[in-house]
């Protein structure tokens, strides 16, 4: 797993890498922690004002923060892998944040420069999880400072600004989590703590991470606010025999087991496809009613093999989806085009835990999509699911 964890200024970024370390080592885990590119240059030497020092600095800098986060991040991996053992590479920083801090048009020279066709291969491409850690700046300001990094000189309006670029730097990553500060700093780690341990597949007091709600009809995108960024993609689910999971692997606690692959192709706002990223998950069933959900990013080969396992009483689901965030809280719509073209989920990120159960009105539904109603109980929303839908009736 690859897990990245972009905030702005003062968000706890730092404290939480910590914690996770010792969190993930005490159950098993071989975890390694990927340093940040920019604070390596700047401890090193760099100075600030070498950015602004000759016409193309910035693009320069940027395209060698690039590199090294590269090289880094490659080649912790490797050593993980070698080893053999589950592991977990934490990134204090990834390969989206760079368009933060650069102009549009200069974010896209470098693109261009480094022969980049589609951001997805920097985003959901390298990463399995994105983790935003909104800056103290937003909604606790009394904590804001600096004092914990002597190369960040934001003020609390800067920070404020560099957070929501940052946060929508990363729109479009299907795992995208957004930790605010609606709860006290200790919550807040303690969120990002239960949150990766679903994610890995331990034990978690997390009840829900979404709710989702049917919509009456597909978002129309030029109702969307001018300041609110979508993404846009064509998704392809296509469910596998139960032989893809080594039974070997299976524990006595899981009840049930499956298994899916995913396209996912990134669509430009003319529609077109501009690349492609591909997964793989299988989901798992506990006799205490958790589900766990085992991801993994594989090749296009990869996917182009299991697509001829695919379980051939199920149809392959086609989607179109739209990522956004709005109010600091992460949306995401799932049109449904094949095998069905009259069902259109929101699933909206919430928190839940048994301290904290998610209430009904606690997700702030964005005034320019149609909701019908919300989706009230288990067997409603597995009636929704994809998994569901795929089943061919005679």
């Amino acid at each position: 797993k690859i897990l990245n964890k972009p905030s702005g200024p003062c968000g706890g970024k730092t404290t939480a890498l910590a914690r996770l370390s010792p969190y993930l080592r005490e159950r098993g885990f071989e975890v390694i922690s990927c340093p940040e590119a920019f604070t390596l240059l700047v401890s090193n030497g760099m100075a600030f004002d070498y950015l602004g020092a000759v016409q193309g600095m910035d693009l320069v800098v940027q395209d060698t923060v690039m590199d090294i986060q590269i090289g880094l991040e490659d080649g912790f991996e490797r050593v993980l892998r070698a080893r053999g053992k589950p592991g977990v590479l934490l990134c204090d920083r990834g390969l989206m944040d760079g368009a933060a801090y650069m102009k549009n048009e200069d974010w896209e020279k470098l693109l261009k420069k480094r022969d980049v066709q589609c951001v997805s291969e920097l985003r959901e491409g390298r990463y399995n999880a994105v983790f935003h850690l909104v800056t103290a700046a937003e909604g606790a300001e009394k904590f804001y400072t600096l004092e914990n990094n002597e190369v960040r000189t934001e003020t609390p309006e800067l920070a404020r600004e560099l957070d929501d670029l940052t946060r929508n730097a990363w729109v479009g990553h299907p795992n995208l989590k957004i930790f605010d500060n609606s709860t006290d700093f200790e919550k807040k780690l303690q969120r990002v703590v239960e949150e990766t341990a679903r994610l890995v597949g331990l034990p978690s007091q997390l009840e829900r991470t979404t709710i989702k709600f049917i919509l009456k009809k597909a978002p129309d995108l030029n109702s969307f606010p001018e300041d609110v960024s979508y993404q846009i993609f064509d998704v392809e689910k296509v469910y596998l025999y139960d032989e893809i999971v080594n039974p070997s692997d299976r524990s006595d606690d899981i009840t049930d087991e499956y298994s899916f692959i995913r396209k996912r192709t990134t669509l430009n706002m003319e529609g077109e496809a501009s690349g492609s990223v591909y997964g793989l998950t299988i989901v798992q069933k506990t006799k205490d009613g958790q589900t766990i959900e085992k991801k993994r990013i594989i090749t296009r080969r990869e996917y182009s093999s299991l697509f001829n396992n695919r379980d051939k009483s199920r149809h392959v689901v086609r989607q179109q989806r739209i990522s956004f965030l709005w109010n600091i809280q992460s949306f995401n719509v799932h049109v449904y085009q094949e095998p069905v073209s009259d069902i259109c989920i929101l699933h909206a990120q919430v928190k839940s835990t048994p301290e904290t159960p998610v209430a009904e009105g606690e997700v702030e539904i964005p005034t320019f999509l149609d909701v019908d109603r919300r989706i009230s109980n288990s067997e409603e929303d597995a009636k929704f699911g994809a998994y569901h839908i795929s089943l061919k009736t005679d």
